[in-house]
């Protein structure tokens, strides 16, 4: 899930259409949302500790900037 988040950012960032890069930013906030269960589980079992939530907070803020600035790009490339 942790490659699969930057992964997608890329593969969308070299798509041609505003669509295309907006399905590969969901695909990588929902890798993103699949990693953080995946360290919450991690830390329930005592294998990590916690910290990772304030960075797994800043990641999602950040991608989702991402996401509503090429929603608003794509809006006004229509009009």
């Amino acid at each position: 899930a942790a490659v699969s988040i930057s992964s997608n950012i890329a593969e969308g960032c070299g798509r041609g259409s505003y669509r295309d890069q907006l399905r590969f930013f969901y695909m990588a906030r929902g890798s993103l949302c699949e990693l953080e269960t995946q360290l919450r589980i991690a830390c329930m079992l005592g294998y990590t500790k916690e910290v990772f939530a304030e960075k797994i907070t800043i990641i999602m803020k950040l991608l989702n900037g991402l996401i509503r600035s090429t929603k608003l790009r794509a809006k006004a490339a229509i009009s």
